[in-house]
């Protein structure tokens, strides 16, 4: 009985030593992002411009949110490049994780020539773009030049900011690339040799085998790039503002003028609850689509 009592007092003193070397943590994650969000939720039904006391408004923020024509093209303009950029980062990343996961020499040097990009800052990647997109001097328009294409407009052109976002958020995809290639190392190449056994090439094993294993990784790439998508906001705030015509306004970017530029922060707070909701929505789709298409290494689906 005695030694149980001691067994007992210990496994409490390990417990209360536990709490005490994560309570820093909790206490952080209550302070600094559980706090704000609590408050923002309570802004969100006011009208209040940080210099005067905020109003009860009950829910008329979000009942301005629904016929808002900005939100509305913001939420547009979001959506499509969700569209463009998910897609082009998932698959572009996947092949370019496949072609250095080969055996060829100076691999090591292409995969960090590869990665380096997703580790530049932001601010940097968008004065680099800039540049290279420049319509009367940027290096892009003089390479399509060499082969007798016309100037492009790239993200001075409506039509056009879009597409020239998502490659550049491609281009810096280095670290969906470095997920991939921890994922292709686990592939058995008894898998690929018995393809080949079986006469198949490049692209059977890469359709029959390299896809189905990375699945759970395409899954998880996918879910990130879809949650950063709709927060894009970097890249329109330093190099489009939004322009040309609105065809740049990402959700984000309207969001900060409201709170910011307009000092509207209970409709912002409003904005960014209703960006929740989306995200959330978004991810328990893609979770639920998971079912039928994610194979894990059990030999069955999820289920």
């Amino acid at each position: 009985m005695a030694r149980t009592g001691s067994r007992t007092r210990e496994a409490r003193h390990r417990t209360l030593w536990g709490y005490i070397f994560i309570a820093p943590s909790i206490l952080g994650l209550m302070l600094f992002f559980f706090g704000p969000m609590l408050f923002s939720l309570g802004v969100s039904f006011t009208r209040w411009d940080i210099i005067t006391p905020a109003s009860f408004v009950g829910i008329d923020n979000y009942t301005r949110f629904a016929t808002d024509p900005l939100v509305q093209k913001s939420l547009a303009v979001t959506f499509y490049y969700v569209l463009l950029n998910v897609p082009a980062v998932v698959i572009v990343s996947l092949v370019i994780a496949s072609l250095l996961n080969a055996d060829i020499k100076g691999r090591s040097l292409y995969r960090t020539i590869f990665y380096i990009p997703s580790i530049v800052p932001a601010v940097a990647n968008a004065a680099l773009w800039m540049f290279l997109y420049n319509p009367m001097f940027g290096l892009f328009n003089w390479l399509i030049g060499l082969i007798g294409i016309p100037p492009q407009g790239w993200v001075y052109q409506d039509t056009q900011v879009i597409p020239s976002l998502v490659l550049m958020s491609v281009w810096a995809s280095g670290n969906v690339v470095v997920i991939y290639l921890a994922g292709l190392q686990g592939i058995s190449r008894q898998m690929y040799e018995a393809v080949e056994i079986d006469g198949g090439g490049v692209f059977r094993k890469f359709f029959h085998i390299t896809v189905p294993m990375m699945t759970p990784l395409i899954f998880y790439n996918g879910i990130l790039t879809i949650i950063y998508s709709l927060q894009t906001f970097t890249q329109a705030f330093i190099m489009t503002e939004g322009g040309p015509k609105n065809a740049s306004l990402f959700y984000m970017l309207l969001l900060y003028r409201t709170a910011f530029r307009n000092q509207q922060m209970g409709y912002a707070s409003a904005m960014a609850w209703v960006m929740l909701v989306i995200i959330g929505i978004l991810t328990a789709i893609a979770f639920r689509s998971s079912r039928s298409w994610v194979y894990y290494g059990g030999g069955s689906r999820d289920e």
